[in-house]
């Protein structure tokens, strides 16, 4: 805004203000130079360290309010908050308008005077007490999910959420440093493409005295850089981190105005005002990208619909830069402004910055979004124009040797980095945290890698530990016997893999996965297997995520089971229709029953790393006695036979088939050679083959009507039947005939 002239008399042509040109001529002696040094920082600094230091650390509540709103998603959590409350705000509406009375106890309900009373309100206001019940309960649900889920896990601990949100404080702060430098070096650049100029000879001349002027009695012995912008309209001013740039209308005001306006900006530009706004912008640099979008609309498209139709698609964006950003960050502002105004105090301009804020609002108008809705926020005008004369009164009535207001009060001292003291603390916290960080790191190294899960797994087997190798097992819902499977691991005849030794180990990119190839002994043979890994979801003591082995059970396949059947002297359940039993690596001596009739030989089940099952066959054979003894019965079977003397013995495998005979008697001429095969370990089929068949001879008298005449025949004959095994000795049933 330009100061307003005299309206001249009618019929007056227009006049075209005319700049104050003056000739430009050498600087004088004590002409302050303009400001060099890292990114042209102010004077009164040890180092660019310190400045950035000074700026960024100085408004604590705006980077709170700005990594707030940004990094814990509220543009987000308003947003579902709002629909969350409308969807439960019209359930309950419905809901308590339709059915609040019949939530009423039954006794309140049969009250005389009270259930009718209780029953009309709810009837006719229900309704209403469900929607604000549903809106708020909807609202608060909505806003706490975006905020604490994502810091919630089902596997995580305290500590991981802490470390989490250590690591996003780091995050936002890093962020807000390389934005801030990056606002710094490359403002320049910044400032020409938004439209900055270099002054031309003329408006040297006329605005450089009135800068250095200022300078000089601010006790400023550096100036910032000075751009133009091509502005013949408004008077603005707009201090930067290196730059003070000031549109052209300015040249038309009076010297004390400019000289008011000038002293405002050094103020700014000394004590780093614009650090602090592009570290806050930083920190919450996601959230500022955001907000550009509806604000260039707004900006650009000045008109109620484009206004309402932006604020309709970006309302959470709006809203949390509103009320959570700007309260926050407008103290710090409005500060800075009221420190600034004395600036002018210092130079003695004080009717000049007067004149200004009397006649306009503010002479700083934003130049984007951000600064449109956070940084312009300066304090009323008529509260400046109070703390002004304050502060004039102050300096009239202060003592000849303390004036209120001194550039040593309005600046303070920058300082050092830091002291010694502080130094010395921020190294013994450093080496404390290296400690820490290495300390941490040797324990996961030697404790919590994928190889020491291996090597934790072997050994626990190498130490038949069944507890602590499936200890190292991701899944251990297979075993449902664990004091047998211990058993099974101390019996006599288990080996455990030896001399194993990982030669190869690949984590699944950036997976929580990993393949181990492992090299080792089993059974006397040298093997080789891979074993699966996966990293833990918890976190041990809150830090360490250890490693177990995917997978390392074998289901056992026995398809002879029951009494007898053994592993490792430790005999098996003989449920078939039960669960199988799972086996740890390792070989495992295996037994079957025996018998009077057979024997099972000796097995074993070799179970490797990563076998998912093993087979255990355990095949009985028959003794070698046992055939003699199956004989043996089959003899003494038949001779019992052979003592009957009938023609048909009952039971026996041979017969007479001629006609009446009496004193029969019977021989064998050759017992049968028996073929017995096992159906079971204590049961066998015996049969007769038929190159080995047995010979009966049987003698007696035939009588032919009235007639006795002698006979002899001679036949052959086969057996067949089941031997079985009755304890230590061998039974034998005949086939029926």
């Amino acid at each position: 805004m330009t100061e307003p002239h005299p309206v001249p008399p009618e019929g007056t042509p227009p006049t075209v203000p005319q700049l104050d040109v003056r000739a430009a001529e050498p600087p004088a002696a004590d002409t302050p130079p303009t400001a060099e040094g890292f990114a042209d920082r102010p004077p009164g600094y040890p180092s660019a360290l310190v400045w950035l230091r000074a700026g960024i650390l100085r408004d604590w509540r705006g980077v709170l309010g700005a990594f707030f709103a940004t990094w814990f998603y509220l543009p987000v959590a308003l947003l579902l908050a709002f629909w969350g409350g409308l969807i439960l705000a019209v359930t309950g509406l419905f809901a308590g308008g339709l059915g609040a009375d019949d939530q009423v106890p039954q006794v309140l309900r049969d009250a005389p005077l009270l259930g009718p009373l209780l029953e009309a309100f709810l009837t006719r206001s229900g309704g209403a007490l469900g929607g604000v019940v549903g809106f708020v309960a909807g609202f608060l649900g909505g806003f706490l999910t975006v905020l604490v889920v994502p810091w919630l896990g089902a596997d995580t601990g305290p500590l991981t959420v802490v470390t989490g949100l250590v690591g996003t404080v780091v995050a936002a702060a890093l962020i807000g440093v390389l934005y801030t430098l990056y606002r710094v070096l490359l403002e320049p650049r910044l400032l020409v493409v938004s439209g900055a100029r270099q002054p031309s000879r003329r408006e040297y001349a006329r605005l450089r005295p009135v800068l250095d002027d200022c300078a000089r009695r601010l006790g400023l012995p550096s100036v910032p850089r000075l751009l133009m912008e091509d502005d013949p309209v408004l008077s603005n001013a707009r201090t930067y981190a290196r730059h003070v740039v000031v549109t052209t209308a300015v040249l038309t005001e009076p010297d004390d105005e400019v000289a008011a306006l000038f002293s405002h900006e050094l103020v700014h530009w000394r004590t780093g005002d614009e650090i602090t706004s592009a570290f806050v912008r930083g920190v919450g640099l996601p959230l500022t990208l955001a907000h550009a979008l509806p604000t260039w609309l707004m900006r650009t498209f000045p008109h109620p619909a484009t206004n309402f139709v932006v604020f309709l698609f970006f309302w959470p964006v709006l809203l949390t830069m509103r009320y959570v950003v700007l309260p926050l960050h407008a103290r710090d502002v409005r500060a800075a402004e009221y420190r600034a105004d004395l600036g002018a105090v210092l130079t003695g301009h004080v009717d000049g910055l007067r004149r200004i804020l009397e006649r306009r609002l503010s002479f700083e108008s934003g130049r984007s979004g951000w600064d449109e809705a956070v940084c312009a926020t300066h304090p009323p005008h008529e509260l400046r124009l109070d703390a002004l004369e304050r502060a004039s009164v102050a300096g009239l009535s202060a003592d000849a040797g303390e004036p209120a207001v001194t550039a040593e009060r309005l600046f303070g001292h920058s300082g050092p980095v830091g002291t010694r003291r502080t130094w010395l603390l921020v190294g013994a916290l450093a080496l404390a945290a290296c400690a820490g960080t290495g300390g941490l790191g040797v324990v996961q190294w030697a404790f919590f890698r994928p190889q020491s899960a291996v090597d934790g797994y072997f050994s626990a087997l190498a130490d038949t530990d069944s507890d602590a190798a499936l200890g190292f097992l991701t899944d251990q819902s297979g075993v449902t016997d664990r004091k047998l499977l211990a058993r099974l691991l101390r019996g006599e005849g288990y080996q455990p893999p030896t001399d194993v030794e990982i030669s190869s180990l690949e984590r699944d990119g950036d997976t929580d996965t990993a393949t181990a190839t492992v090299a080792y002994r089993l059974a006397g043979a040298a093997q080789t297997s891979t074993v699966k890994l996966r990293r833990d979801d918890e976190a041990t003591a809150g830090f360490f995520h250890g490693w177990r082995v995917d997978g390392g059970l074998a289901a056992l396949n026995a398809p002879i089971a029951g009494p007898g059947v053994r592993l490792n002297g430790v005999e098996l359940p003989g449920d078939a229709e039960g669960p199988a039993l799972m086996l740890l690596p390792g070989s495992y001596a295996a037994t079957g029953p025996s018998s009077a009739l057979s024997e099972t030989p000796a097995e074993t089940v070799v179970v490797g790393p990563g076998q998912s099952a093993a087979t255990l066959q355990l095949a009985p054979v028959l003794k070698p006695a046992a055939v003699e003894a199956v004989e043996a019965r089959v003899r003494a079977w038949l001779d019992e036979c052979a003592k009957q003397t009938v023609a048909a013995p009952p039971g026996c495998p041979f017969r007479y088939y001629g006609g009446s005979a009496q004193k029969v008697t019977w021989k064998i001429l050759e017992y049968p050679k028996l073929a017995v095969e096992l159906t079971g370990p204590a049961s066998a089929q015996v049969a007769t083959p038929y190159e080995t068949q047995g010979k009966v001879q049987v003698s007696g008298t035939t009588t032919y009507f009235g007639t006795s005449s002698p006979f002899t025949e001679e036949d052959a004959f086969t057996v067949a039947g089941v031997a079985t095994a009755d304890g230590d000795a061998v039974a034998f049933r005949p086939a029926a005939n």
